[in-house]
């Protein structure tokens, strides 16, 4: 599934030669001009997709990246539309980029879904910032891969898909057993026989396993599965085995052994859980709202344990505490934790909170959802780290005095000298009544004029989705606890925006 295929001398010979400038036009790539037959050799050494996407994506991945943006910019003049173009980049970035680490250049492929609610969400003049911005950002991960090993997705070992009535428990078999190779070719034969929604619901529950690439494996899956709600089923095949090789990465406990047969500290959780879900009540899921229960979990979070907090949630959920409440308290936690240290490790109690949130509410089996939540509660100490407890609590954070109304405006260039003044800001511009969406509006702009970084769209997506998800007080509060990551009105522009906007003729 791994073999490598060298691209260096191709974009050694083709960089700024505009070797692809001159191709006709895209109409759903039925009036593409003829092209040499080295053009459109599909190597036999990696994954075949989808044969009316396929020569989009060979155009993504040979146009050497100071060139990419100015021809995809003439090919939208053309007639090339956004959905063709998203479907592109995706299978470009799952065929191109290796999922080990669930990270660091594998952003690339992490970031497009966010990239594309961004668009979804922008005014008619930034709709295609983001998303431009994603395309360089495949081809600076694309250069990595090539400098690290030229990985790729290869093609599936037929001989060895299961048949259709064996695919499933073969599957389940191989992720248990951490099977790489079974699980391939499992993965596979589930694609060709069985639904996206039983599929999502077994990957979900191998998502939240282990907490190896810190919740990257469950965002990864949640992004993935919403990308194809997108781009279509039809390409399910090369992306779910791009999800499942991630989800069987032991990173640095590779060289102990099989997790499935050691007792290793990032499967401890999940162990501890397969137990505490057991004693949950038979009607968990038919509580009441429980403020109380949201406040006894964020203080939790500041000091307890993964084991103190799942018994806790237990405990919380067994006194009739609605499940919804125990979110909040999570939610809560990941805010406070990005106040108390900001940075990549506890951004990523936002992200993987809002991947395990949706994924909550998109699974039917109660096993499932019980572990769901529990692994989510349990993983929030864990992402704390090494910080130390700066005394700032998510509870007491009060609106900043004013004599009139807010601005928008000044949040934002307040943020550049004192985050906790600007959170504090929202919380008076939101009490005023101000609709939270023109705070989300200005937010995503400065991402789309001055981001750099995958984790910009990451977070900001999952912030402004998860607003709606979580109750007052606390959707403000944790609301106001995303200024401590957000762009800022004094940070510096990207020259991204100049070359993007000049590749369209804006």
């Amino acid at each position: 599934m791994t073999l490598p295929r060298s691209r260096r001398a191709f974009l050694r010979s083709t960089a700024g030669a505009g070797a692809l400038a001159g191709l006709g036009e895209l109409g759903f790539l039925s009036r593409l001009q003829p092209v040499s037959a080295a053009e459109a050799r599909i190597e036999p050494r990696r994954v075949r997709l989808d044969r009316g996407i396929e020569p989009l994506v060979t155009l993504l991945e040979e146009t050497p990246r100071e060139r990419l943006l100015e021809e995809v910019g003439a090919r939208l003049k053309r007639g090339l539309s956004y959905r063709e173009l998203l479907t592109a980049l995706f299978l470009a970035a799952v065929r191109n980029i290796q999922p080990r680490p669930i990270g660091f250049k594998f952003h690339a492929v992490l970031v497009i879904h966010a990239a594309h609610l961004a668009s979804l969400s922008a005014s008619d003049s930034d709709r295609w910032l983001p998303l431009f911005w994603a395309l360089d950002q495949f081809k600076s991960s694309q250069a990595a891969d090539v400098k690290e090993g030229d990985w790729n997705l290869g093609p599936v070992e037929e001989s060895a898909v299961p048949a259709p009535h064996r695919a499933r428990q073969a599957f389940i078999d191989a992720m248990e057993n951490w099977d790489e190779s079974a699980a391939d070719t499992a993965i596979t034969g589930l694609v060709r026989s069985a639904g996206a929604h039983e599929i999502f619901e077994l990957l979900c529950r191998y998502g939240v396993r282990d907490f190896r690439e810190i919740g990257h494996k469950a965002i990864y899956i949640a992004n993935s599965f919403r990308a194809l709600e997108t781009i279509g089923w039809h390409h399910a095949e090369p992306v779910l085995r791009s999800v499942v090789y991630a989800l069987l990465d032991r990173v640095d406990d590779k060289a102990r052994g099989n997790p499935a047969t050691l007792d290793l500290p990032a499967d401890r959780p999940f162990r501890r859980n397969l137990e505490n879900r057991k004693a949950l009540r038979s009607d968990w899921m038919e509580g009441k709202p429980d403020p109380d229960a949201t406040v006894e979990l964020l203080h939790a979070v500041r000091q307890g344990s993964a084991a103190e907090i799942s018994e806790l949630t237990v405990r919380l959920l067994n006194r009739g505490a609605h499940p919804q409440s125990i979110f909040n308290g999570i939610h809560a936690g990941a805010g406070e934790l990005l106040m108390q240290a900001p940075g990549i490790l506890s951004l990523h109690a936002t992200t993987f909170t809002n991947a395990v949130h949706y994924a909550w509410h998109h699974i039917r089996d109660d096993d499932t959802k019980r572990l769901l939540l529990l692994q989510n509660a349990a993983f929030l100490p864990l992402f704390r780290g090494n910080s130390k407890d700066k005394g700032i609590r998510l509870e007491q954070l009060e609106p900043e005095p004013t004599k009139g109304s807010v601005a928008v405006d000044d949040i934002f260039a307040q943020l550049g000298k004192d985050r906790l003044l600007g959170a504090r800001q929202v919380l008076a511009l939101l009490r005023d009544g101000r609709d939270p969406r023109i705070l989300a509006d200005a937010a995503r702009r400065l991402i789309f004029l001055k981001g750099r970084d995958a984790h910009d769209y990451k977070f900001s997506s999952a912030v402004f989705e998860d607003f709606h998800q979580i109750d007052s007080p606390w959707r403000e509060r944790v609301l106001a606890a995303s200024m401590f990551y957000l762009r800022t009105a004094t940070d510096s522009d990207n020259p991204l925006v100049q070359r993007t906007r000049a590749a369209l003729g804006a």
